[in-house]
């Protein structure tokens, strides 16, 4: 059937549609202005592997930031990495240019970009009708547009807007949590990299007592003053050491480049670290619940627990729909307000508020069973502090003097041909583990130490909570 007979005057069906379009076509307008465009951003691999490869502890980025911390930390950081990097300068390294830190950065503004555009209106909505009477009548055209707008009168978009803020918030607590998180483990690597520098250097000690021995022992040897068999064991104990130091060579490149990695520089980049086995201790000051940057977090996850069920709430009342309407019936205009709102009976969003209902109580048992365990937690810690510095404090004071008197004592007398090379053999052996041991002593007191300071939480959270 042909929409427009030929008894339709062309003039009648152009004024109609141009009634519907008087409210299509500013509406189409407003619209394409507010659209967007897009642009393709492609990756480049070779550009992002060069710009890893420059960076440097000395970029300007890093020397910044080092500064800024110098005016606010609590406690202040010397910047100087020309003479080797610090571990508290490979700190400031790795919270500028760590990966992981970078993603959950980049995190952040998804978060921030949804609070900014959270708890707008919805878009109005435009429609059209165009019928026309099959039956023979003068005017046969029926054309009827509108305009609905949603007014939100539950309260609900100003709820989603406070949601978007507390998602905002949660993500810059984890934030903070992941950066405390990666100096821990910085300050953990570079404390197990120092204590394998610290065997290197006594497997090279022992090795180089050992070299003496063995011309001396060997000569004792072809004048029969000692048995051969006792010989050779100073020169299986040295090449057992210097197994030891091929070995120990081996993990400390390793652990350098794992504390590279950590920082976010590349395995070629100008950079040397100085060892240390002193980790700094954690702050006591504040409430654990306060100054923990996980428990930090899981607060603001339970706030943002609280808003989403409230939110839920506000959405079983209905919003009003509202907006002006135009209609040419036959050739009669006519114009009025159109309105809707739903009625809250069957559904009223139970589903949601239900689901809600068990999220808060999942976020609640997530911060108290946290708060629990980082409680226990503290507690082993602090224990197991104790017994570590009691054995390092035992090992330095009593066992590490007497072993090298020892040394001493057997090496005189072996000299004068009076002793037994088996008993100079021990004594170098022993001196050797119970500095090992001393290493261990001293690698386990920081390294608890460090577990404490993160379970603690940074200095500069419990000054701000002061």
């Amino acid at each position: 059937m042909d929409p427009f007979p030929n008894n339709t005057p062309p003039k009648k069906i152009y004024r109609l549609l141009r009634s519907a379009a008087t409210f299509a076509i500013p509406v189409s307008v407003a619209a394409l202005v507010g659209c967007q465009s897009y642009h393709p951003s492609p990756l480049d691999a070779t550009r992002r592997a060069g710009a890893w490869r420059e960076r440097s502890p000395t970029d300007e980025k890093v020397r910044d930031f080092a500064k800024q911390l110098e005016t606010t930390a609590p406690k202040s950081v010397n910047f100087n990495p020309s003479d080797g990097l610090t571990m508290a300068e490979g700190e400031v390294v790795a919270l500028i240019y760590n990966p992981d830190l970078r993603i959950a950065r980049l995190k952040t503004g998804v978060a921030q970009a949804t609070a900014e555009h959270a708890g707008r209106w919805d878009d109005p909505e435009f429609s059209i009708d165009v019928l026309k009477v099959t039956q023979s009548v003068p005017n046969s055209w029926i054309v009827g547009s509108a305009l609905s707008l949603t007014i939100p009168i539950s309260g609900r978009l100003a709820v989603e807007q406070s949601r978007a803020n507390g998602e905002l918030h949660s993500k810059l607590a984890r934030v903070a949590e992941e950066e405390w998180k990666t100096l821990r483990d910085l300050r953990k690597v570079w404390l197990t990299w120092s204590a394998d520098r610290l065997r290197l250097d006594q497997a090279e000690r022992i090795v180089g007592s050992l070299d003496s021995v063995v011309v001396t022992t060997g000569k004792l040897a072809e004048a029969g003053e000692i048995p051969r068999t006792e010989s050779a064991l100073f020169k299986i104990e040295q090449e057992s050491r210097k197994a030891d130091i091929a070995r120990l060579r081996g993990r400390v490149k390793e652990g350098e480049q794992e504390i590279r990695s950590l920082m976010g520089i590349s395995p070629t980049a100008p950079a040397s670290m100085r060892p240390t086995l002193a980790a700094p201790s954690g702050n006591d000051r504040g409430k654990l619940a306060e100054t923990n940057p996980t428990l930090i977090r899981l607060r603001c996850d339970y706030a943002i627990a609280e808003l989403t069920l409230l939110r839920e709430i506000r959405k079983q009342y209905p919003d009003l729909e509202l907006g002006p309407n135009f209609e040419d019936d036959q050739g009669q205009s006519k114009i009025g307000v159109i309105g809707a709102i739903p009625i809250p009976i069957f559904n009223s969003n139970k589903g949601g508020i239900a689901a809600a209902r068990a999220e808060r109580e999942v976020a609640r048992a997530a911060y108290e069973t946290e708060l629990e365990r980082t409680e226990g937690r503290l507690a082993a810690m602090r224990a197991r502090l104790d017994g570590a510095r009691s054995r390092r404090q035992s090992l330095d004071s009593n066992v590490v003097p007497l072993v090298d008197r020892q040394i001493d004592d057997a090496r005189n007398v072996l000299e004068l041909g009076e002793g037994n090379s088996l008993v100079l053999l021990e004594s170098l052996v022993r001196a050797h583990e119970a500095k090992i041991d001393l290493i261990e002593a001293r690698l386990e007191e920081s390294d608890t130490q460090n577990e404490i300071r993160h379970l603690l939480g940074p200095d500069r959270i419990a000054a701000s909570n002061k």
